[in-house]
């Protein structure tokens, strides 16, 4: 779901009987999954409390995309608010929000292999070794534990507050809090978080660079006048190394992500903006500008440095992904499911 949740819903109810009338020239769609090409897996949230989430996948080499990957091949929906997906050990892990689960599935044919229960609002999955993986929370103020080998919940780490994205350097995890001015650390031999690193208020995303420093983008929170901020920390000494704040308490900057040679930030502020790991001041220009659409999800191919952004246009009908070269150029754009919020990418 959107770092705003209210929003989404409210924009969601209010558009759901809308006619669609924007049109694009799409990619041709299929229901053909050819795993042995590369390409981009999406997510797809789809319509809160709908229960119509995919997963879809564009094709590189014929540029088709075949879409709602799941249910073609276990003849029932994915759920509602596909929030995530994660591979691990041959097998992809999806998180599924609003239906309290992760489905896990063979990554070539996309058949269930299993399905996690018990979580409460689950959002990204993070394996800390080959038995274990942690999964953040919107709801549970708690990381749930889950081992990998019977699939099941086997215990909770206590953490206040929306526990979002989460990543693992030098032997320790992560964890961005929305709610808080805390990036968490855990211990994950122990399952004991053992340090909180202060940062910007409303940490929602996370990277690491090619020097192994933490990247992490905060919100802010404009109830206490706090701007949104970019922090640097060093996975060492877990010392902040810099701080670069936003300009205005109305901006509120997501989807964090970093290209294949570790060097460069890109991000979301109602538009697409670069950032060299080695810059102290934010760009006051996006390299691509939003002009009236939509934007809500963000990747980088690792492997062509090509940008993919999403259009989610109304929250209603199917988005439109756009492929932008490094420098901000348009290459083509296809449709997709609705809400796209994420990109996985195959080589």
């Amino acid at each position: 779901m959107n770092n705003n949740l209210t929003k989404l819903i409210g924009l969601a109810i209010l558009t759901v009987f809308l006619v669609a009338c924007r049109k694009d020239k799409p990619a041709p769609i299929t229901t053909q999954f050819n795993n042995s090409s590369s390409g981009v897996f999406i997510s797809n949230e789809g319509n809160f409390q709908f229960g119509n989430a995919s997963i879809g996948f564009y094709n590189l080499n014929d540029q088709n995309y075949a879409d709602d990957l799941f249910k073609n091949a276990n003849n029932r929906p994915l759920g509602d608010v596909c929030q995530s997906l994660y591979f691990f050990n041959n097998k992809i892990y999806i998180t599924v929000n609003n239906s309290n689960k992760i489905e896990v599935v063979n990554p070539s044919t996309f058949s269930s292999i299993a399905t996690i229960t018990g979580l409460q609002s689950p959002r990204y999955f993070l394996p800390v070794s080959i038995q274990k993986a942690y999964i953040t929370d919107y709801n549970a103020n708690a990381i749930s534990v889950i081992d990998l080998n019977s699939n099941a919940l086997i215990k909770k780490i206590a953490c206040k507050g929306w526990t979002e994205e989460l990543l693992m350097s030098n032997g320790k995890v992560y964890v961005t809090n929305k709610d808080s001015k805390a990036l968490y650390v855990i211990d994950p031999l122990r399952d004991t978080i053992i340090d909180s690193i202060q940062i910007g208020y409303g940490a929602n995303s996370i990277q690491l660079d090619r020097f192994n420093n933490l990247w992490v983008l905060s919100n802010g929170n404009a109830q206490t006048n706090e701007v949104a901020s970019l922090s640097q920390i060093n996975t060492t000494s877990d010392s902040v190394i810099k701080t670069i704040p936003f300009n205005t308490i109305s901006e509120q900057p997501w989807r964090l992500k970093i290209n294949g040679s570790a060097d460069t930030l890109y991000y979301l502020n109602n538009g697409v903006y670069a950032l060299p790991i080695n810059a102290t001041q934010l760009n006051q220009q996006p390299l691509i500008p939003e002009s009236k659409r939509l934007f809500y999800g963000l990747g980088v191919d690792p492997f062509s440095n090509v940008i993919y952004v999403s259009d989610a246009i109304d929250y209603v009908q199917k988005g439109i992904i756009y492929r932008f070269q490094s420098n901000g150029q348009l290459i083509n754009s296809f449709r997709a499911g609705i809400i796209p919020n994420d990109f996985y990418f195959k080589p």
